[in-house]
C-alpha cells in the first residue's frame, strides 16, 4: 500500500515537472552545411552565397536586390502563455554592383527595437448595427424573382 502511494506520488511529481517544460520553436533560416559567418567579403559572390546558404529570407526593398537577409528565431512557450522570443539572428549580406559580397553583418535580439503600433482607426461611413439588427436584418427580404429585364449585360427597353 505504501509502495503504491509512493509510486503515484513519484508519477505525479514527474508529470507536473514535465508540464513546466517549455515548448521550443525554431523558425526561419536554418543553417545546414554552411553558416552565414563562413561568407567572406570580397571573395564570395551572389552565386556562391546561394550555393552555400540557399535563398535568402528576404531582400532589401530599396537597394535593388543588393542586400540579402537571412532571419531565424527561437521561441519558448510555457503552457498557456504567449510565446516569448528568446533568440533572434538576422544576417545581412551586402553586395556591390559587381555582385561580390561587400559586407556581412549579424544582428541579434538586442539590436532590435520595439515599435508601438498606432491604435487609431479610420472610421467608415454608414451606421453601426446592433447585434439584433445584424441577426434580423435580412428577415423578410426574399430574393426578387428574375425577369428577362434583369439579366446583366442586357439593355432595358425604353
Amino acid at each position: 500500500m505504501l509502495r503504491t502511494k509512493l509510486l503515484i506520488a513519484a508519477l505525479s511529481a514527474a508529470a507536473l515537472t514535465a508540464a513546466c517544460a517549455p515548448t521550443v520553436g525554431q523558425n526561419g533560416f536554418q543553417a545546414i552545411d554552411a553558416k552565414p559567418a563562413d561568407i567572406l567579403a570580397g571573395t564570395d559572390t551572389k552565386q556562391t552565397v546561394l550555393t552555400k546558404l540557399g535563398t535568402p529570407s528576404t531582400t532589401s526593398t530599396f537597394e535593388r536586390d543588393n542586400i540579402w537577409y537571412y532571419i531565424s528565431q527561437v521561441t519558448e512557450k510555457y503552457t498557456y502563455n504567449r510565446p516569448q522570443v528568446t533568440q533572434r539572428t538576422v544576417t545581412e549580406i551586402t553586395f556591390n554592383d559587381a555582385g561580390q559580397v561587400a559586407g556581412v553583418r549579424t544582428l541579434g535580439l538586442d539590436d532590435g527595437r520595439q515599435i508601438a503600433m498606432n491604435g487609431r482607426e479610420t472610421p467608415t461611413r454608414g451606421r453601426q448595427l446592433t447585434i439584433i439588427e445584424q441577426l434580423l436584418g435580412n428577415v423578410g427580404r426574399g430574393q426578387l424573382p428574375r425577369t428577362d429585364e434583369d439579366v446583366p449585360g442586357q439593355r432595358r427597353p425604353d
